[in-house]
């Protein structure tokens, strides 16, 4: 069963982290979204408390689809809207070509990728959530400061100094814990975005990148997504590549309009 923390009345939205996170991620966005919809802010399976999907399913984007659609039958909720995060992103437009969702907001989704720039993505997020266990201490230590987390996120943050002091060692906590970590990021490799025309057209789709992400950079994979996603709207953030503490206001927007 997926983990998840649900608040707020409204219409269902569901909220879908990015790799090595946890619904926690999405703390920020919550508070101002639940007012309007029924909150579902869901661990993906093997990250938060989520157990890992089964032994014998890879954890690609395309599986951690088929767990979510298969989640929302479970829980009763029929076509939710969907707001996803990178790899929460990509799963969430994955789930928008089964019609499973109402619409989707993904914001800076994974997948629209050259072979060397997920390579680079991988890379990234390898070195920072995997430093050797006599070093965890002082990492988490460093990453409560705030030259620290400029430091450690500035690839996925715009605005690192924003987040909440607490917040760093949180994320690297999450990312150390998470069994499916090293498979989910190795299954990077088996996806790509692709026949953007098979997405039911009736289901609005928006596209979200932050100017500011340095980890699958705004320059070239949104213009790849625009290409790929003719019929979707496309938004640019002033943001990172996670930017929910960057300028929360216009990611909560972001969503509410999409839903709407």
């Amino acid at each position: 069963m997926i983990n998840f923390h649900r608040e707020g009345s409204g219409p269902p939205l569901v909220l879908l982290h990015g790799i090595g996170l946890s619904w926690q991620i999405w703390r920020p966005m919550i508070a101002l979204l639940r007012e309007r919809f029924d909150v579902i802010a869901c661990d993906s399976p093997g990250f938060g408390e989520s157990p890992p999907l089964p032994e014998a399913v890879k954890p690609t984007i395309p599986a951690y689809a088929d767990a979510f659609a298969a989640f929302f039958a479970e829980l009763g909720v029929d076509r939710p809207h969907v707001s996803g995060n990178s790899m929460g992103g990509a799963i969430g437009l994955e789930l928008a070509r089964r019609g499973a969702v109402a619409s989707v907001s993904a914001i800076s989704p994974a997948g629209f990728w050259t072979q060397r720039e997920r390579r680079f993505c991988q890379l990234s997020l390898q070195a920072l959530a995997d430093p050797p266990n006599a070093l965890r201490p002082a990492t988490l230590a460093v990453a409560g400061t705030r030259a620290g987390r400029l430091a450690m996120y500035w690839q996925t943050f715009g605005s690192p100094t924003r987040m909440p002091a607490t917040e760093g060692p949180r994320i690297l906590r999450a990312a150390w814990a998470a069994p499916a970590f090293e498979s989910a990021l190795a299954a990077f490799s088996d996806y790509a975005f692709a026949d953007g025309h098979e997405l039911d057209s009736s289901i609005p789709v928006t596209v979200a990148w932050g100017i500011h992400d340095r980890l699958l950079p705004y320059r070239t994979q949104s213009k790849r997504a625009r290409a790929l996603l003719p019929t979707a709207r496309h938004l640019s953030l002033g943001a990172g590549h996670v930017p929910f503490f960057d300028d929360p206001l216009a990611v909560a927007e972001t969503i509410r309009s999409s839903a709407a």
